[in-house]
């Protein structure tokens, strides 16, 4: 039988995590009907992915390419620098993403008195069979 390097199954605890946000993210999104808790489920989800980038950049025995691979440092721990940059961006269309969702919510709450997402099919259908139409 093979011995579990107890060092080995430590450094894996991230992964259950991000499982766990991205479930918590992506039942948010499809349980609820209200756009603004839509929108904070799909920044969960986005957070359980950035930790997955961020946790598969740690390289152990892996040496940055400016340096001598058999240096002395070649059994440490290094980070890969380009998953922490790619992340950085993913961050920033984030927040523009959730702005500008933040925003068609705001116009949708002025044009049909509710952000849930039932009443404003139900206001849609009532329109589209000639009752009153929302008012911009």
């Amino acid at each position: 039988m093979e011995t579990i390097d107890l060092s080995r199954l430590i450094g894996l605890w991230v992964y259950p995590i991000v499982i766990v946000l991205m479930m918590i993210g992506l039942y948010i999104v499809m349980a609820h009907e209200n756009l603004i808790k839509k929108i904070m489920g799909l920044n969960i989800f986005q957070v359980s992915v950035i930790m997955f980038y961020v946790a598969v950049g740690k390289v152990r025995g892996g040496t940055p390419p400016i340096l001598d691979p058999e240096g002395p440092w070649r059994e440490t721990l290094f980070s890969n620098p380009l998953p922490h940059v790619l992340m950085l961006t993913a961050i920033v269309v984030g927040i523009a993403t959730t702005a500008l969702g933040l925003s068609f919510v705001v116009r949708i709450q002025e044009a049909y008195g509710t952000t849930e997402e039932d009443e404003i099919h139900e206001l849609d259908s009532a329109s589209a069979n000639g009752a009153d139409e929302p008012t911009a």
